[in-house]
């Protein structure tokens, strides 16, 4: 994995403006993982996606990471602070993406979900509809007493246990924050999205250096390329110059 040039990063993110979040989550990745084809991105579970995003959001902003949130009891605003290292999950592989469950007769093999995954349940707007679809896209095989049966087949305290059983293997796929609310105490659980996280910066960024390149443009001249070419604290003099 390499780090994107602001280039580089301006044409994902205009690429991936009104996409949908997996499709910026592959855009970002097949920019920054030349080495894997699209296809074996896509395949990727959702844990190690993640986890590749997480590492490219260090390599272009750093590990640092703040966000704003409510308290959904007093409605208080909260400003959270963490690193990346907080929210990275024990190393895995591809090799880890599978897992077996034997239970009441039955014995099952299944895979952890990946971007194909999100993107076909994506467009489904029943959520019993796409909880069946992601099941049967990632079981492998079934059997009840040595005799295969379908995914339609399995009886829900069974659909149950390999959901959680495919959870468990793939933590980082959902990371939480434990926060609690200096106002009332109030503590509860927030989802953390690195994508979501990841693209609002990269959104901020790219306002932020267009707006830049647009001053430093008007004031001397200079070419986009040539503009991005720059280091920051170089783009930074130029602008208070110009501001001047």
């Amino acid at each position: 994995m390499r780090a994107l040039s602001a280039p580089a990063l301006l044409e994902v993110w205009e690429r991936g403006r009104g996409q949908g979040p997996v499709e910026q989550s592959l855009a970002l990745l097949a920019a920054a993982c030349t080495e894997a084809s699209p296809d074996e991105l896509a395949k990727r579970s959702i844990g190690l996606r993640d986890s590749d995003l997480l590492t490219l959001r260090e390599q272009m902003f750093g590990s640092h990471m703040s966000s704003v949130t409510a308290c959904p009891k007093c409605g208080g605003r909260l400003e959270l602070s963490f690193n990346a290292a907080d929210l990275r999950g024990e190393p895995r592989s591809e090799a880890d993406s599978f897992v077996s469950l034997t239970l009441d007769g039955f014995e099952l093999r299944a895979r952890l979900p990946n971007s194909l995954d999100l993107a076909a349940a994506g467009k489904l707007s029943d959520t019993s509809l796409r909880r069946r679809l992601m099941l049967q896209r990632r079981l492998i095989a079934a059997y009840r007493d040595s005799q295969p049966v379908s995914a339609d087949q399995l009886p829900a305290h069974v659909v149950d246990a390999v959901e959680e059983r495919l959870a468990q293997a793939d933590p980082q796929a959902d990371i939480r924050l434990e926060i609690c609310c200096p106002a009332c105490g109030h503590q509860w659980q927030g989802i953390f999205d690195i994508v979501s996280f990841f693209w609002s910066e990269i959104e901020a960024w790219a306002f932020r250096i267009l707006h830049e390149v647009h001053l430093l443009a008007s004031a001397y001249g200079w070419h986009e390329r040539d503009i991005l070419a720059m280091s920051p604290w170089r783009r930074q003099f130029y602008l208070e110059r110009a501001g001047r």
